[in-house]
């Protein structure tokens, strides 16, 4: 489910060996870069997209970009837009445990992610608003 004029073709997480893979293939973006994150709850029903509350943070972390040792699991960082609005993602994280996300929100925001502003990387408004769900 995903709502906004950000339109999602494809957002999977898939457990690997190594980690969830995420993949994603976004369109209708304006701009770079965009904050990208799991957030508390699987709730789109606010225009401003703010019922899904903040980040995922079952471990109390501050906020850093998703390379970092202690992050929310929400802290997907930053995904990069091409000049005609469209992204493509591919990797896996070692933070995202998969029973944990099953129901929870994930937000584009329509800044960038600093990777360091507390609690939640100033990306600005949120643009785009889906729910985490298990697929047939």
């Amino acid at each position: 489910d995903w709502s906004s004029d950000v339109c999602s073709s494809d957002l999977n997480f898939e457990n690997t060996e190594n980690g969830v893979q995420v993949t994603a293939t976004l369109s209708g973006l304006t701009g770079t870069m965009h904050g990208f994150h799991i957030h508390q709850y699987g709730d789109c029903s606010a225009d401003d997209g703010t019922s899904v509350g903040g980040h995922f943070n079952p471990r109390g972390n501050e906020h850093a970009g998703p390379d970092a040792m202690n992050r929310h699991m929400g802290d997907m960082g930053n995904i990069n837009a091409d000049e005609n609005g469209n992204v493509t993602l591919d990797y896996v994280d070692g933070a995202i445990n998969m029973n944990q996300i099953i129901g929870r929100g994930i937000i584009v925001h329509g800044g960038v992610d600093d990777l360091e502003s507390q609690p939640s990387g100033a990306a600005g408004p949120r643009i785009g608003c889906g729910v985490i769900g298990i697929q047939k």
